[in-house]
């Protein structure tokens, strides 16, 4: 009977929030190598995984945040981002200028 309760909204949300308070409690007290979703290279908060896919599940604007979110995460980040252009091409006259960076070291 309990397994029918979690199968229901109001019982999934009871399920996350006891799995987000267990998480919280063995995260503060150090023994997070107990739970199978926690490992020494995961750190952060799990908690809060189980209930943004909820919320991504009831609201489409959720859902396109998380994806946005995902996408970010794999495109590049240049230190170079929003700096000015080095190297200018002025087509009319034929001629390119390329400054190359400094080496460093």
């Amino acid at each position: 009977m309990q397994f029918v309760f979690f199968m229901t909204l109001p019982g999934l949300v009871v399920l996350l929030t006891v799995l987000a308070f267990v998480d919280q409690l063995l995260l503060r007290t150090g023994r997070t190598g107990a739970l199978p979703w926690r490992n020494s290279a995961r750190q952060g908060q799990v908690s809060a995984t189980g209930f943004e896919q909820l919320h991504a599940a009831l609201s489409p604007g959720k859902q396109s945040e998380l994806k946005e979110r995902q996408s970010a995460l794999v495109m590049r980040d240049d230190e170079e981002d929003g700096a000015p252009p080095r190297s200018t091409v002025d087509l009319t006259s034929g001629k390119a200028v390329i400054r190359l960076p400094r080496a460093r070291g």
